[in-house]
């Protein structure tokens, strides 16, 4: 069923897009409920089915607690949606895939006096008395109401709510989240050392590659692409024959047939020969040396967007 394009927003605390209606398996039924239980859905998934995410070309990408989509199509329980937020060469308006209908709603119009950020890993949103509401993830951004000085009152897909300001940023609109330097998005990742990879992922209960490059920066200010390939043409472009010119924070772009075939991953410069990146299934977000790993052969860009 087509609809009238228009504004639409993720209505669970992390919402996947997937590459068609018939991609969630029955093991997926967790992530595709309301309300979401991702927690049960990650620990209940085995290695072959979690590698199959990728393998099968099942999961797209993911959407956070109020993050917009504009909505195509509706058949049955699914709604085809483009992710506006997220960068694609995929589609120029953003990022494509489908979504199950009850994981997003119409979005309400406010006036807003500006945007709060989710600052911390994972912090309570509550209701208007107090009571717990939901967990929302990092780069979670929500539009302002109202403040004191303990809360951020924001409109969310459950009606308004409180964010403690303790734990989040204030920006002026969703463009405007104020510029912070690159080692300060190379410092944000650290905090997430030891994350299982997710594919597709783009929350703390797991990051793809390019999701952990895209968020660490977004969250410093920098939109950048959704995809490695895609960010590896973007930015400003450093030589990758002088290593003593990348800074912490760069990024680095790694492709198969050492260097010379598809971007496949990406990373974040760490210094002294060192990559901070979410590594593949089955591993998690580490800081590696570069220097007799296979990705030292595999350099094949080095981009900057932020100094």
């Amino acid at each position: 069923m087509p609809v009238e394009k228009k504004e639409w927003v993720c209505a669970v605390k992390v919402g996947t897009i997937w590459t068609e209606p018939n991609s969630a398996r029955e093991i997926d039924i967790p992530a595709i409920s309301n309300p979401v239980l991702l927690v049960e859905w990650l620990e209940a998934l085995p290695y072959k089915e979690r590698l199959a995410l990728c393998d099968e070309n099942r999961v797209q990408t993911q959407l956070l607690y109020g993050e917009p989509v504009l909505v195509e199509e509706i058949v049955g329980e699914w709604a085809k949606v483009v992710a506006i937020w997220q960068p694609s060469k995929k589609d120029s308006r953003g990022y494509p895939g489908w979504i199950p209908l009850s994981q997003i709603q119409p979005t309400k119009q406010v006036d807003a006096k500006g945007s709060a950020r989710v600052s911390s890993a994972k912090v309570q949103l509550w209701d208007l008395q107090h009571n717990p509401l939901l967990v929302l993830a990092f780069n979670t951004i929500l539009p302002i109401i109202s403040e004191d000085e303990v809360f951020y009152t924001v409109l969310t897909p459950h009606g308004k709510a409180l964010l403690s300001k303790v734990h989040a940023q204030f920006a002026s609109s969703v463009d405007q989240i104020p510029k912070r330097s690159a080692e300060e998005a190379v410092a944000l990742g650290v905090n997430y050392l030891d994350l299982p990879y997710l594919w597709g992922g783009m929350s703390p209960y797991g990051y793809d590659c390019s999701g952990f490059s895209y968020n660490m920066l977004k969250a410093c200010g920098y939109i950048i692409p959704r995809d490695a390939s895609d960010q590896a043409k973007s930015g400003e472009e450093i030589s990758i024959q002088d290593p003593s010119l990348w800074k912490k924070g760069d990024l680095l772009f790694f492709a198969n047939d050492e260097g010379t075939g598809t971007v496949r991953h990406v990373g974040f410069y760490y210094g002294n020969g060192q990559l901070l990146h979410s590594h593949s299934t089955g591993k998690t977000v580490e800081i590696l040396r570069l220097a007799g790993s296979v990705l030292e052969k595999e350099i094949c860009a080095v981009r900057r967007y932020a100094v």
